[in-house]
């Protein structure tokens, strides 16, 4: 595992529940948005990384102080130790939260099988046909297809979000992912959070309004 940020508490990361976050280091994709940047590239040195055992022997330490850990990135299904670690992570008797973009359904479908993972959260970037210019790379969208189904019929808590930046997706787009999350626990939309850096990278930016993301909350309503 390359793990390139740890934080110890969460209050908000596994709905209530107290967590630790593990962010795993690299990311298949690039989108605009992101704001985790420093995450998206391999980095093999060990000067800005954290060691499993590390991580393992500071969980050891909270088994009644926290009740879970999410495991988030960076896209968490590239690290070839993934299923391993969260089987001494669920030895340890926390609940597992897995992030993920869904690029790996193959990984997701053996966490679920070994029942290693308790919450499941995929991103869905955009409608399917806009899926590479927004995460800027070549897409198998079959897979993330049939990621979404998998978590859907999971059994398992889970939810999809996605992030809205106006310039990027329509109105419509937003209703396109709606429907491919029918059926789900739970779709979120998050808004897009402008920083210094993204602002140097994207220019000034036009988000939809408060109200804007009630009629899509109406909307997603009026489509059940």
């Amino acid at each position: 595992m390359i793990i390139g940020g740890f934080q110890k508490v969460s209050l908000i990361d596994y709905p209530g529940k107290i967590s630790s976050i593990i962010f795993t280091q690299g990311c298949n994709f690039s989108c605009v948005y992101c704001h985790n940047k420093e995450l998206i590239n391999i980095n093999n040195s060990t000067e800005n990384t954290y060691k499993e055992k590390e991580i393992i022997e500071f969980l050891k330490q909270r088994t009644k102080k926290i009740d879970a850990v999410v495991i988030t990135g960076g896209e968490p299904t590239l690290q070839k130790d993934l299923i391993p670690f969260m089987k001494q992570i669920k030895e340890l008797d926390f609940l597992v939260k897995l992030d993920s973009n869904g690029t790996n359904p193959d990984v997701l479908k053996e966490a679920i099988n070994s029942n290693l993972v308790d919450y499941i959260a995929m991103d869905i970037k955009a409608p399917l046909e806009k899926y590479s210019s927004i995460t800027k790379t070549n897409v198998d969208i079959e897979k993330i297809k049939e990621s979404i189904n998998l978590i859907k019929n999971s059994g398992i808590q889970h939810e999809f979000r996605t992030t809205v930046l106006k310039s990027l997706l329509t109105e419509q787009d937003i209703l396109s992912i709606n429907s491919l999350t029918s059926g789900a626990n739970l779709f979120t939309l998050q808004k897009y959070v402008p920083s210094k850096d993204l602002e140097k990278e994207l220019g000034v930016q036009v988000n939809y309004s408060d109200e804007d993301f009630l009629n899509f909350q109406r909307s997603f309503k009026s489509l059940k």
